[in-house]
């Protein structure tokens, strides 16, 4: 039996990998919006990055430049994605506003939402859909449900 363990030290056991063709810029949009850090880039041909590891809090966020010889394709080339990432963050508005300043896309605005969130959506320049929210409430299961079945106009 090996000693090296099947999940490495610092990773989570589930790390999105995200196609980006423009993927320094978007590293430092990201770092911009969410606060994430990096944790290690590598290099690719023309200034591209082969692979990049950023940090949002705890949880690590794969990305680089297309591959397409290895069938890694962006949104933009694929014709959009049906994959938005939820990120929590201290200030939702305030990571919202500087996504749309930056030059993203709304694509729900900012809502307080029955569930105790705070959040809404967009599109980066990359087309990558990102939710940004802050949690605002705890919201009891029985509460929930109430809220759910008023919002939704059941009983």
């Amino acid at each position: 039996m090996s000693d090296v363990k099947p999940v490495p030290e610092g990773y989570p056991v589930v790390s999105p990998g995200l196609s980006i063709d423009g993927a320094a810029a978007a590293i430092d949009f990201y770092k911009n919006v969410f606060g994430a850090t990096e944790r290690m880039r590598m290099p690719g041909p023309d200034g591209t990055i082969a692979h990049c590891e950023l940090m949002f809090g705890d949880s690590v966020v794969m990305l680089g430049d297309p591959a397409p010889d290895m069938g890694f394709l962006d949104p933009k080339t694929i014709g959009g994605t049906p994959v938005n990432l939820y990120v929590y963050v201290e200030d939702a508005d305030a990571a919202f506003a500087a996504a749309l300043a930056a030059g993203a896309t709304e694509l729900t605005a900012m809502t307080t939402h029955f569930y105790g969130d705070r959040s809404g959506a967009f599109e980066d320049p990359w087309g990558h859909r990102w939710t940004v929210a802050t949690h605002v409430e705890d919201v009891p299961p029985d509460e929930m449900d109430r809220r759910m079945a008023e919002q939704f106009g059941g009983s």
